[in-house]
C-alpha cells in the first residue's frame, strides 16, 4: 500500500497531477482542491490511496490524511467506486461531508454528480454510524470531538484494548492539550496512550 508520496510536481493537469519520486513519475487523481494547492516545480507531499482493479492500479491524492481516511470510508458504502467517492471530496470539504451524512441531510450529498436521492438515503444508512464526529453548527454549541483525526485516534485507542468511553476521555483530553497546528495522528494516538498509561 502507497500511504503517501513526497517528490517534486512534474506536471499538473485538470484531475490529476504527476510527482517525480525517485526519478519514477507518479500519476496521482486528485480532486481539484488538491490540484489548486500543488505548485509545477515544487516539492509536495500528498496522503494517497491506491485502488487495485484486475486491469489498472490508480493512486489517488489527497492534501492531507483526513481527506484520504474519508475516501476510503465512502468507498465502504455499497454503490461507491473511487471515482464517485473523490467526486464528493470535489464537491464537499472533508467536514461538510460528515455533517451531511450525520444529518442526513439529502440535498447536500445529492449535489454531487452521479448521486441521486436514492444513493444519497444509502450513504446515510451505511455510514451514519461510523463517519466520526462533527464539529457543530452556528449555534456555537462545542462537542466533544471535532473532526477527523480524533476518531481515527479513539478507533486506535479501543483496537488496543481500551473501552469506547477510556478512548473519548483520552481524545478529548489530547484535543484539549492541543495548541497550533495538529499532529499527524501517530502521533496522537501515542499521546492518548500515554494519557491512559496513567490511568490503567
Amino acid at each position: 500500500m502507497i500511504a503517501s508520496v513526497r517528490g517534486v510536481v512534474a506536471a499538473i493537469a485538470p484531475d490529476s497531477a504527476v510527482i517525480e519520486v525517485g526519478g519514477v513519475g507518479l500519476a496521482v487523481q486528485c480532486a481539484p482542491g488538491t490540484l489548486a494547492g500543488l505548485k509545477a516545480g515544487a516539492e509536495a507531499r500528498l496522503a494517497t490511496s491506491l485502488v487495485v482493479r484486475e486491469d489498472s492500479l490508480t493512486l489517488y491524492g489527497f492534501a492531507d490524511d483526513d481527506e484520504k481516511h474519508l475516501f476510503e470510508l465512502l468507498q465502504t458504502a455499497s454503490g461507491v467506486g473511487p471515482r464517485l467517492a473523490q467526486a464528493v471530496l470535489a464537491v464537499h470539504q472533508p467536514e461538510a461531508v460528515r455533517r451531511a451524512i450525520s444529518a442526513g441531510d439529502i440535498a447536500a450529498l445529492t449535489r454531487v454528480p452521479g448521486i441521486g436521492k436514492k444513493g444519497a438515503e444509502r450513504l446515510v444508512l451505511e455510514l451514519r454510524d461510523r463517519i466520526g464526529a462533527v464539529s457543530t453548527g452556528p449555534d456555537g454549541v462545542a462537542g466533544a470531538l471535532t473532526g477527523g483525526w480524533q476518531e481515527q485516534v479513539r478507533q486506535g485507542v479501543v483496537a488496543l484494548g481500551w473501552s469506547a468511553q477510556q478512548a473519548d476521555q483520552a481524545v478529548a483530553a489530547v484535543a484539549e492539550s492541543l495548541d497550533g497546528e495538529t499532529p499527524p495522528v501517530p502521533i496522537l494516538l501515542r499521546q492518548a496512550i500515554r494519557l491512559l498509561g496513567r490511568t490503567r
